[in-house]
């Protein structure tokens, strides 16, 4: 049962999510906790985890939480849940509607989920920003020193970095400093 459950789960959250990893997040979100299969602090700490690790965020999340809740076998029917209507919806691009991008109803269609998209992304962004910092809830907040030290420092870096250096600090190179920062922070406070 609980492999048809992770199946649906992650089936409906690739179905319906347009724009990518980042506006997949919220809808992952409702599921995983929802179904008791993730804490909300779990699923935050386990963004993190997913954006340092290679890979889709998605596919990392539906792996991790199949994993855990059915073991090898659960994370392979979540990921196939999460992948398959992106696969069948390609194939059926490329092999029936060729000229999907010129049809006027396809262009409609985009231009209205478009501020869906750039809404779920931009929310998620904010919340992980407040979960940052300690914002736990309207009522409950906690100040993370480390975390406000640490986002202080990668804006003071890229900043330093684009204005005198004029260049640009790729995200591998962020998430390394973050790391190293972390650790130093940590050590620190």
């Amino acid at each position: 049962m609980i492999y048809l459950r992770l199946f649906f789960e992650f089936f409906k959250i690739g179905l319906f999510t347009f724009g990518g990893g980042f506006a997949m997040i919220p809808l992952v979100k409702e599921a995983v906790i929802e179904n008791g299969w993730l804490t909300e602090s779990q699923f935050y700490n386990f963004i993190g985890v997913c954006e340092s690790t290679p890979g889709p965020i998605a596919i990392n999340m539906a792996t991790y939480v199949g994993s855990t809740q059915g073991g090898p076998f659960g994370s392979i029917v979540a990921t196939l849940g999460v992948v398959m209507p992106s696969f069948i919806i390609i194939l059926l691009i490329a092999v029936v509607l060729k000229n999907l991008t010129n049809n006027k109803h396809f262009k409609a269609f985009l231009r209205g989920v478009k501020p869906v998209v750039i809404a779920l992304i931009l929310s998620t962004g904010i919340i992980l920003l407040l979960k940052a910092v300690g914002f736990a809830g309207i009522t409950s907040f906690r100040l993370d020193i480390a975390s406000i030290i640490i986002f202080t420092l990668l804006v003071m870096i890229t900043f330093v970095a684009k204005k005198y250096f004029k260049k640009k600090v790729s995200s591998i190179q962020l998430i390394l400093i973050s790391a190293v920062l972390g650790i130093a922070v940590c050590c620190i406070l």
